[in-house]
C-alpha cells in the first residue's frame, strides 16, 4: 500500500542528498526496531509476510524530472520543476503485517509497514518506507491509511483493496493515493536576466501494486 516519493535541487542535490541519507538512515534504522518489537510483543496476532510489486504513475514533478532526465535536469534551462510531464516507474519491496482487533466479527484492524524501492528499470534507487493502518472485511475489501517516508520528506497515502485467498495463501490487490504537495521554487529567467519565484507541485503518486503473503 504505497507509492514513492523523491525530491532534489539540481545544484544541491549532492550535499542535501547526503544529508537526506543519514537522517533517513537514522529514521529506518528506529522504524526497525519498533518493528521489531511490534512484531514480536504478541505472539497470538496473525502476521503475514510477503513480496509487493507494482507500477507508479506520477504526475509533473521533480520526482518525474529526475526518472526522465536524472541528474541531466537543470531547472533553470528546463524551464522549472514539472516541465518534463508524467512518468511511469515500477516498484518492487516487501510487507510485513500484523492483524489487531479481531473479535470474529466481519471487520479486523491491521497493521502494515511496506518498504519499496523503485526506479531500478532506470538504473535509479529511490527507497521509501509506508506504515498503514486499516481494516479488512471478512469479504476481503481492504482500506487503511498511513504515512510514507522518502528522501522528499514525509506525506500521507491513502489505500483502498481487495485481498483474494486461495488457502492459507493471501493475494492482495491495492490501488494506492499519495498527493503531491505545492513549492516555491525559484529560476533564471532568461530574458531579463533576474530570478524569478515561481509554484510547482511535488507530484502525486497513483499506484497499483500487488503481492502474496501467507500466515507465519
Amino acid at each position: 500500500m504505497l507509492s514513492i516519493a523523491f525530491n532534489f535541487g539540481y545544484f544541491t542535490f549532492v550535499p542535501e542528498l547526503i544529508i537526506k541519507i543519514k537522517v533517513m538512515k537514522k529514521i529506518i534504522y528506529t522504524l526497525s526496531i519498533a518493528l521489531g518489537l511490534g512484531l514480536s510483543a504478541n505472539a497470538q496476532i496473525d502476521k503475514l509476510t510477503g513480496p509487493r510489486i507494482g507500477l507508479t504513475l506520477i504526475t509533473p514533478g521533480p520526482v518525474a524530472d529526475f526518472l526522465h532526465e536524472g541528474f541531466d535536469f537543470d531547472e533553470n534551462e528546463d524551464g522549472g520543476y514539472g516541465s518534463t510531464g508524467s512518468a511511469l516507474t515500477t516498484q518492487y519491496g516487501w510487507q510485513w503485517e500484523s492483524r489487531f482487533a479481531d473479535g470474529g466479527g466481519d471487520v479486523t484492524g491491521m497493521v502494515e509497514w511496506v518498504a519499496l524501492v523503485g526506479g531500478m528499470e532506470q538504473g535509479k534507487f529511490l527507497p521509501s518506507v509506508s506504515s498503514i493502518i486499516g481494516a479488512r472485511t471478512s469479504g476481503g475489501f481492504e482500506i487503511g491509511v498511513g504515512p510514507n517516508l522518502s528522501f522528499s520528506g514525509v506525506g500521507m497515502l491513502f489505500a483502498i483493496g481487495h485481498n483474494f485467498k486461495s488457502g492459507n495463501l493471501n493475494l492482495p490487490v491495492n490501488l494506492v493515493f499519495m498527493p503531491g504537495r505545492k513549492k516555491d521554487g525559484e529560476r533564471d529567467n532568461p530574458v531579463s536576466g533576474s530570478v524569478e519565484s515561481y509554484e510547482y507541485n511535488t507530484g502525486s503518486r497513483i499506484s497499483i501494486m500487488i503481492g502474496f503473503n501467507m500466515s507465519k
